[in-house]
C-alpha cells in the first residue's frame, strides 16, 4: 500500500518540558518537539481477519520493517501468523497472511517477531499441540524454514527480542520469554545464537507464590536482559495485582528477581460498554539505549483503574526505574485527559526511540462515543515525567468481539517501533468491516532552544476546556505568571484558523475565555495559546 507523502491528519506543535529537569544532580534542558502524523493505511488489505499486531525493525538496514499479526480465516477456521515486510521505509509492503514455514496447518498464532544482528527474520508461535515453535527467514520474509520446537509445554504467548548492542558480549542472541500454564505459573526463557536454527534448553527464571501471566522481555545497555510479568489473582478474570521483574547480566543464565516489584490494579475482564470485548492490564516493557541523559532507564507500562494515579476508569500508568530495576517510581499517569471523566484507555504498547523519547500507543475513547475508540500516542522526552497526547488515527472504530475465538476476543495487544525520526505504530481496527492491521508514519523532529531566548515563565498553564465535549459554548482557561503578549486561536484539524480569541498583552493572572461554536461543524478543534515564543496546544470536541 502506497503511503502518501502529504500529511493528512495534522501538525501538532508541543513544548515537552518547559522548565529545567533535575536528573542525577545535573540540570538539563529539554527541547521542543514537532509531531507530524501521516495518512492511516492498511499495510496488507485482506479478507482475512488480522489482529494482535507487532512490528520490529532491521538493526542495520533501516529501510526494512517486519510486522506480524494473528491471522484467522473465519470461514474455514484456519489460523496463522501474518508476514508483512517493507524494504523501502514503509512506502510499500509485501507478504502474506500465512507464515509458509512447514507444517502450515500446525500454526496457531500468537506470534513473537525479531530481526537479529545478522538480518535473520525470526518468528515464534504456538502450535495445535501445546508448545512453542519457531521459524526463520534469510530472505526478508519471502521464504521460511520448517518449524523448530522450543518447548512442548502449554504456555502463554511468548515475547521475543534480539540483542542489537554491538558492545554486548551476547550481541546477536535472541531471547524468548513466556509464562508456563501450570502451577506455580513461572517465567521461562530460551535463547538462540544462530538465528533460530537451534535453541537453548528452556530455563525457569522464578518460583512465584502467585499465578504469573504475560511475560515480556527487553534488552538494555551492555546486553542486560530484563523481563516483567503480572502477578494475577487466582480467580477469573485473573485481574493483575502486581508486576514482577527480573534481570540478567550474563545472557539469561542467572537472574536477580523481584516477585513483586510494584503493586498495580489491572483491568482484566470485559468492557461492557464496548460490546463486551475482552481486555487486560498486562505489562509491556522497554529500555532507553540512546546513550543520552536517561540511558539505561527501564519503563513498564500497564492499564489500571481505582489505584492512584489511575482514576475510576481505565488509565495508562507508567512505572520507571533509574537504577537497573532495584527500585521503582510511583505510578505516572500517561494519558492527559481529565481524571475520572469516564473515558477508557487500554492496550498500551511502549517503545523508546533512538533519541530516548518514550512513546506509548493505546486505544482511547476520549473524543468519541463510549462504544467506539481511536488510537492515541503519548510521548515524553524527559524520562516519563511530562507527556503530550496526539490522536494518530484519522478515524474511529467500534470494537467488536471476533466470533468463535473466545469470550470477547478482539486481540490482546498492539505494537510500535521506530526508524531514525519516524515512529511506526501498528494496531487493529474493524472500520472496514473486519479487523485489519493499520499503520501510519509519525514523524518526529526537534527544535533547539536558543540560548538568548528569555526564560520561560514558571507555571504557564493551558487548561483543558470545560465542558468537553460541548454544545455550543465552552470555557478555555490559562494562567500566566508574568506580563506577556498573548495570542489565543482556534483551528480546525486541517490547520485552518477559525477564530482568534485574544491578541494583546496580558498581566500575570488566571484567565477564562468563552468560545461559542455556534455555526461550526461538529468535530475536533485545536486551541493554541502562544506566550512570547512558546506555543501550547490542546484539543476540544464540538458536538452540534
Amino acid at each position: 500500500m502506497q503511503l502518501k507523502s502529504s500529511i493528512l491528519f495534522f501538525v501538532l506543535y508541543c513544548l515537552f518540558m518547559l522548565n529545567e529537569v533535575l536528573v542525577g544532580g545535573v540540570l538539563h534542558k529539554t527541547v521542543r518537539t514537532v509531531v507530524h502524523v501521516g495518512q492511516n493505511v492498511r499495510i496488507y488489505p485482506s479478507s482475512i481477519t488480522q489482529t494482535e499486531t507487532f512490528i520490529t525493525r532491521h538493526p542495520t538496514s533501516t529501510t526494512i520493517l517486519f510486522a506480524s499479526a494473528n491471522t484467522i480465516d473465519l470461514n474455514s477456521g484456519f489460523v496463522s501468523e501474518g508476514i508483512y515486510v517493507s524494504t523501502n521505509s514503509g512506502l510499500n509492503w509485501y507478504g502474506s497472511d500465512t507464515c509458509k514455514g512447514l507444517p502450515i496447518t500446525f500454526h496457531r498464532g500468537d506470534p513473537g517477531i525479531a530481526i537479529d544482528a545478522n538480518g535473520n527474520f525470526i518468528l515464534i508461535r504456538l502450535g495445535f499441540s501445546p508448545g512453542l515453535y519457531s521459524h526463520y527467514s534469510t530472505d526478508n520474509g519471502i521464504t521460511w524454514s520448517s518449524q523448530k520446537t522450543i518447548v512442548t509445554n502449554d504456555q502463554d504467548r511468548a515475547s521475543l527480542v534480539s540483542d542489537h548492542i554491538p558492545s554486548s558480549k551476547y550481541y546477536g542472541r535472541s531471547y524468548a520469554v513466556w509464562v508456563r500454564y501450570s502451577p506455580p505459573f513461572p517465567l521461562f526463557i530460551s535463547y538462540t545464537d544462530d538465528g533460530a536454527r537451534t535453541w537453548s534448553s528452556p530455563k525457569q527464571i522464578n518460583t512465584p507464590t502467585q499465578r504469573g501471566q504475560g511475560g515480556e522481555v527487553a534488552i538494555g545497555p551492555n546486553g542486560i536482559v530484563y523481563s516483567c510479568w503480572a502477578g494475577v489473582i487466582d480467580l477469573s478474570p485473573f485481574t493483575e495485582d502486581f508486576v514482577g521483574f527480573a534481570s540478567s547480566t550474563n545472557g539469561g543464565t542467572d537472574w536477580t528477581i523481584q516477585e513483586n516489584a510494584f503493586d498495580i490494579n489491572g483491568i482484566a475482564g470485559i468492557f461492557s460498554g464496548k460490546s463486551n470485548i475482552r481486555t487486560n492490564g498486562l505489562p509491556r516493557i522497554d529500555v532507553d539505549k540512546s546513550g543520552g541523559v536517561y540511558n539505561g532507564w527501564i519503563y513498564i507500562v500497564t492499564t489500571q483503574k481505582n489505584l492512584s494515579p489511575a482514576g475510576s476508569d481505565p488509565d495508562i500508568i507508567l512505572h520507571r526505574s533509574t537504577n537497573g530495576g532495584v527500585t521503582w517510581s510511583a505510578g505516572i499517569r500517561v494519558n492527559q485527559d481529565t481524571v475520572n471523566n469516564g473515558k477508557f484507555q487500554y492496550f498500551p504498547t511502549i517503545h523508546v526511540d533512538d533519541k530516548g523519547g518514550v512513546n506509548i500507543l493505546y486505544y482511547d475513547d476520549r473524543n468519541t462515543t463510549s462504544d467506539s475508540a481511536a488510537v492515541y500516542l503519548s510521548r515524553s522526552t524527559d524520562g516519563g515525567t511530562t507527556w503530550i497526547d496526539v490522536q494518530v488515527s484519522d478515524h474511529t472504530f467500534k470494537p467488536q468481539p471476533i466470533g468463535g475465538l473466545g469470550q470477547g476476543y478482539q486481540g490482546d495487544n498492539i505494537g510500535m517501533t521506530s526508524v531514525d525520526n519516524t515512529l511506526w505504530p501498528v494496531w487493529m481496527d474493524n472500520s472496514t468491516g473486519s479487523y485489519q492491521i493499520w499503520t501510519c508514519p509519525i514523524e518526529l523532529s526537534t527544535l533547539s532552544v536558543k540560548d538568548d531566548e528569555p526564560p520561560i515563565p514558571s507555571q504557564i498553564e493551558l487548561k483543558q476546556n470545560y465542558p468537553n465535549p460541548f454544545n455550543p459554548i465552552t470555557n478555555i482557561s490559562f494562567t500566566i505568571r508574568q506580563s506577556s503578549f498573548i495570542d489565543l486561536k482556534v483551528f480546525d484539524l486541517s490547520g485552518k484558523e477559525v477564530e482568534r480569541l485574544i491578541h494583546e498583552t496580558k498581566q500575570p493572572d488566571e484567565y477564562s475565555i468563552v468560545w461559542d461554536a455556534t455555526g461550526y461543524a461538529s468535530g475536533v478543534y485545536l486551541y493554541q495559546l502562544t506566550v512570547g515564543k512558546r506555543t501550547y496546544v490542546r484539543k476540544m470536541l464540538v458536538i452540534q
